[in-house]
């Protein structure tokens, strides 16, 4: 993928300003290090009247693979072929502007100690992207540069030259000017750090929290009241709506700052964070590990099963109590036993607390001898990632043949769902999740498990206990019952075993 950035000057200005505007020497052609590959920055034209520096980015498609974020182009689930075979070498995106931040870094700051007068002042720039992916058409790029203050010039690249009937393809031409000078270096090149992936409309990387950090930065002086402020924010951060909207909300604070000629910090202190004693909302996760924990104290649990155990947050909490002496993690996933044993940090852990806990793959349709011997499991938030066809096998697994005394089961409440505001009306809350049960289907099923298994079981609500819709997560508490004999089985079942034995002696 290329770049160029392009200015004219005078014998008072020279254009070659720009080799140290950008920190790169006209004279030669400089090679730089990236994640992805190789950006390259040469000088096709460097006189007193125009200079032109242009930034080459080699991509490694293979890194790209490796180190992206998932399958496909932007970490897209697309066929494994799209992982080799797609735009990513040729047509500018997130890969570019990463490498502009990289390579052109105190130049987006507007840093110059050789020129530091020029770095401050407006310059005629000229900027052209031959290939750029525009999801939203050359009506879109206007809408996003001109109130800038560039005049863009969009050509849209056909899918064939050869078969001009097949239409044009989504990428364009680019070319912005600014002829009188109205921008900065620096600001230009912010721009094109934030718009060249919102334009695209994808990332080839995880976009974490930081990243809101990292957009209100470059879009300081200008996002605060772009017209197309809301489509940016949410196309930088992949529409990932918690961090729009704290961007969004950041970025309202600026423009009334702005407004009213203040700072920031004494526009946004209506909370005295000293003497604030509002107490904030505790988590339903958290909750759910309270209960969790509170319910293995009271069945005085000292060997526990994580089953499903995901990252490791229960086991981590688990840990941290000397009364479990021997915690086991299972879950199906090897990536989720991965992240959980560094969350743990299981190769940094002294000898005796390594000795308490052990994480090992394993499926719960199937029985499993390692299961065995333990005084407690817990299945939290797991049985709805099952197909209802498949939880016998689950049932069977664990109260059949693994049998801990005490086993605790914690699933959604659907009943809850209509007190999310976020929650469109009828979606789960997971994508996952095969179900959600209302309370009496969950006790149903509940009840079931416990009378054929030999195990009591009682309810206890997890969160704010909501009069109408009850509360939003619901766990069971199996324990087994007096009744069992020795062999694990219940009154009831040795009966059912006696009448088959009298019935085959038959």
């Amino acid at each position: 993928m290329f770049l160029t950035i392009s200015t004219s000057g005078t014998p008072e200005n020279p254009a070659t300003d720009l080799g140290f505007l950008l920190h790169k020497h006209p004279g030669k052609a400089q090679r730089f290090s990236t994640s992805y590959g190789t950006a390259h920055v040469l000088y096709p034209e460097a006189t007193e009247e125009r200079c032109t520096a242009a930034l080459l980015l080699e991509v490694d498609p293979v890194a790209l693979v490796r180190r992206g974020k998932g399958k496909g182009r932007g970490g897209a689930p697309d066929a494994a072929l799209a992982q080799y075979v797609n735009d990513r070498p040729y047509a500018a995106s997130s890969l570019l502007a990463v490498a502009l931040s990289a390579v052109f870094s105190s130049a987006m700051r507007g840093v110059c100690k050789a020129r530091p007068e020029r770095a401050g002042q407006p310059l005629p720039l000229r900027i052209e992207v031959p290939a750029l992916p525009a999801r939203g058409g050359a009506e879109l790029v206007h809408k996003l540069f001109e109130p800038l203050g560039w005049t863009a010039t969009v050509t849209r690249i056909p899918l064939d030259e050869q078969f001009p009937e097949w239409g044009d393809s989504r990428y364009v031409r680019l070319v912005l000017e600014v002829p009188d000078g109205k921008l900065t270096l620096g600001e230009a090149l912010r721009h094109l750090y934030v718009l060249l992936p919102v334009l695209d409309d994808a990332k080839h990387y995880w976009v974490s929290p930081d990243e809101v950090d990292k957009l209100l930065r470059a879009g300081e002086g200008w996002l605060a009241d772009h017209p197309e402020q809301k489509v940016i924010t949410s196309r930088y951060l992949s529409r990932r709506w918690s961090l729009t909207r704290e961007a969004m909300e950041r970025l309202e604070l600026v423009r009334l700052a702005d407004a009213d000629d203040t700072d920031i910090d004494d526009l946004d202190n209506a909370v005295d964070e000293e003497s604030d004693t509002e107490e904030k909302p505790v988590p339903l996760a958290v909750l759910r590990r309270e209960a969790i924990l509170a319910a293995l104290t009271a069945a005085g649990a000292g060997r526990v099963l994580d089953l499903g155990c995901g990252q490791g947050q229960l086991v981590q909490a688990l840990l941290k109590d000397t009364r479990f002496t021997e915690i086991a993690g299972v879950d199906v996933s090897m990536r989720a036993l991965t992240i959980a044993s560094r969350r743990l940090k299981l190769d940094r852990m002294g000898e005796r607390q390594a000795g308490r806990v052990k994480l090992f793959q394993g499926s719960l349709a199937y029985t499993d001898k390692r299961l065995k011997g333990y005084d407690a499991a817990v299945l939290s938030e797991v049985i709805e990632h099952l197909d209802e066809e498949r939880l016998p096998a689950l049932e069977y697994a664990v109260f059949g043949s693994a049998r801990p005394r005490t086993v605790l089961v914690t699933t959604p409440n659907v009943e809850y769902n209509v007190r999310w505001e976020t929650l469109p009306a009828g979606h789960v809350r997971h994508g996952d999740h095969r179900f959600e049960w209302t309370r009496e289907e969950f006790r149903g099923w509940a009840r079931q498990v416990a009378e054929r298994h030999g195990y009591d079981v009682d309810f206890v609500p997890v969160g704010d206990d909501d009069p109408e819709v009850g509360p939003p997560t619901q766990m069971a508490v199996f324990t087994q019952s007096d009744k069992t004999d020795m062999s694990g089985k219940s009154g009831k079942s040795v009966a059912n075993d006696k009448n088959v034995k009298e019935v085959r002696a038959a």
